[in-house]
């Protein structure tokens, strides 16, 4: 059978006419041959599809199960012969023999292109012939990936967009997106140029403050390649971010009398370059030092009190950040209380860091005051009444005193009154009031 595949394939053996069926049978009788070896019916020859990338290497086999030494041959999708048995007829030095055997014919392919997709085929000569074939299946990686940014910097509640473009693939990409770690949602385009496909994924972004300085990942899907990715980083501008903190007293009550000192804090894109202070709905005090960010009042009383504004400012818009200044009165002295006892107690007393307790304790001092006055006054009423007895009493004292003048020596009532003086006429008045 070999020796007669041979002879086959050189030509004709001398003085033997060349008896082949005409074309159209020829092809009939061979479509058949293969749709039966297809579908199984006593099929000994076996393959394998490939699929490729563009520029790496193909690797074609025709293998033979349970071999009788029959001769292999494979063909181009053009159905010219590449490899008859070991010989290579085609001047194509890219397919390369690989390994050949009675039961394995493996050629190589070597810088696959578009041009060599197709079926291949693999032809056992034996009796009746059989043939069967393998798909080579051609990837093309995306040639560029590019992402196109509508504004190159943003404005803080701006809505920008953003074009990420695969071209020249095969087969058309998947594009995806992504914010940091996050993945976002895209509108993709697909445009076919000859057997090659170009996509256009559309992603639509409002940014804010937080989305300055982080990259947006374009990222390809594609079985040709792997981890390919662009990225852009976002510039996004914001208006000033304003703090006003307390530098002295430390987290204390602002008494009357003492100090305050605030500072003021602004961060923005760009960085704030006018930053001033001022007292809402009123007149800054004379003598409120303002200096860069800070603000000192050395000595507060209570109409400072009132409700004071940094304000930072800078390209995209202007921010504040407000104190409340509330003025307490200072802490009072009251002097320990004067015992005869030698043992002296102690009372603690609790100060609570809160305006509620401050006012709760100028209302007890305010109490004990009013106490005290109330005290005073009750106790003047008292002496006042008992100079007043004293007094009524003395001058009735006296009165029965003058009474009494001339009746010592008298003999009897009428004479006493006679001798006392004042005469006849204080003795009638007498008479008639002892009477």
């Amino acid at each position: 059978m070999a020796g007669r595949a041979q002879r086959s394939a050189a030509g004709p053996a001398p003085g033997l006419p060349l008896l082949l069926p005409p074309p159209p049978l020829l092809l009939l009788l061979l479509a058949a041959a293969a749709a039966l070896i297809r579908t199984g019916d006593g099929q000994n020859l076996v393959t394998e599809d490939v699929t490729v990338v563009e520029g790496d290497v193909a690797t074609i086999s025709c293998r033979v199960k349970n071999s009788d030494d029959s001769v292999i041959q494979l063909l181009n999708p053009n159905r010219q012969t590449i490899y008859f048995r070991d010989f290579r007829p085609l001047k194509d030095s890219r397919f390369q023999l690989v390994n050949f055997s009675n039961s394995e014919l493996r050629v190589s392919l070597t810088n696959v292109s578009i041009s060599d997709e197709g079926r291949y085929f693999c032809q056992l000569y034996t009796d009746p012939p059989q043939e069967i074939y393998t798909t080579i299946t051609v990837l093309v990686p995306p040639r560029n990936l590019v992402i196109d940014i509508q504004k190159e910097t943003a404005v803080e509640g701006e809505e920008i967009e953003l074009n990420c473009t695969a071209m020249a693939s095969r087969p058309a990409t998947t594009i995806r997106w992504f914010k940091g770690n996050k993945e976002l949602t895209g509108k993709s385009e697909v445009e076919q140029w000859s057997d090659m496909y170009t996509v256009t994924s559309q992603l639509l972004l409002k940014v804010g403050r937080e989305d300055d300085g982080v990259p947006v990942i374009c990222l390809v899907d594609h079985p040709a390649v792997k981890d390919l990715q662009t990225q852009r980083y976002l510039e996004v501008m914001y208006k000033p971010q304003v703090r006003v903190s307390q530098n002295y007293p430390v987290q204390g009550l602002t008494r009357e009398g003492e100090p305050l000192e605030l500072s003021c804090a602004a961060f923005g894109k760009p960085q704030p370059t006018d930053m001033r202070w001022l007292r809402v709905d009123d007149e800054m005090p004379q003598h409120v030092v303002v200096s860069g960010s800070n603000l000192l009042i050395s000595n507060l009383n209570k109409t400072d009190n009132g409700t004071y504004r940094c304000e930072a400012s800078n390209a995209v818009g202007k921010s504040h950040a407000d104190y409340m200044l509330f003025v307490y009165d200072p802490p009072t002295t009251i002097p320990p209380p004067t015992t005869t006892t030698t043992t002296t107690t102690t009372i603690p007393t609790t100060i609570t860091d809160s305006r509620a307790g401050e006012e709760g304790a100028i209302r007890s001092v305010d109490h004990a005051v009013v106490g005290g006055v109330v005290a005073v006054v009750v106790f003047a009423m008292l002496c006042l009444l008992i100079i007043l007895g004293r007094y009524f009493a003395r001058h009735k004292g006296t009165y029965f005193t003058h009474e009494a003048k001339g009746a010592d020596d008298a003999a009897d009532a009428d004479t006493a009154i006679i001798n006392a003086e004042g005469g006849q006429n204080n003795s009638e008045e007498k008479k008639e009031y002892f009477i």
